[in-house]
């Protein structure tokens, strides 16, 4: 957690510049206060949510009393407005990385738990799959090519359904998760869409 929360800030301290080295103090101490308020409480959707809200609320704090006061809204807003595609892309592909495999992971829990444990399994394996799945269908939404959509999840679900040893209750939790993961990103991918 402490490795983590001086990592957001060094990368808060390195983007917004080192003469605002107060600002990224400000991040690494709320980040670290905010995880570890999460971590005592019950992981689900809701905690998930809140925990986000205060990050963000952290951030947007910080910008407004650093930041506006010094400059021209208007021809601030005209140059993001400018770019707003090429930000509007990178944060969907952000999104779609860990912040949509731990809300898809919250969303799939209750089904997750009644899976036994399985030793063979690559560890963190899913995580990767589900994250390099979300890029891809993300991508293809943006060009798109529904069609190979569907092919990726016709091969997937050949490839799900192939493997004869497999308890009933992991295929449909593996189907659940593969869904919800891709909708996000089709989702993900209409609205970034110009």
């Amino acid at each position: 957690m402490y490795l983590h929360g001086l990592f957001t800030a060094a990368v808060a301290w390195f983007l917004i510049g080192w003469q605002y080295w107060i600002i990224a103090l400000i991040i690494l101490v709320s980040h670290i206060l905010i995880d570890g308020w999460k971590s005592y409480q019950e992981q689900n959707l809701s905690y998930f949510l809140f925990d986000q809200f205060l990050h963000l609320l952290v951030i947007g704090t910080c910008f407004y009393f650093t930041f506006l006061p010094k400059i021209d809204i208007v021809a601030s807003w005209n140059k993001i407005s400018a770019d707003i595609h090429f930000l509007k892309l990178s944060l969907a592909f952000v999104f779609l990385t860990m912040p949509a495999g731990i809300l898809i992971g919250l969303l799939t829990k209750k089904w997750r738990d009644k899976i036994p444990e399985n030793k063979e399994n690559l560890e963190n394996a899913g995580k990767w799959i589900g994250i390099i799945e979300r890029i891809i269908v993300f991508i293809l939404v943006l060009h798109d090519q529904y069609e190979a959509i569907g092919l990726l999840v016709a091969a997937k679900s050949i490839l799900r359904f192939n493997e004869k040893d497999r308890p009933e209750i992991k295929t449909e939790y593996l189907v659940i998760g593969t869904l919800l993961s891709i909708g996000i990103a089709i989702l993900t991918g209409v609205i970034v869409k110009p």
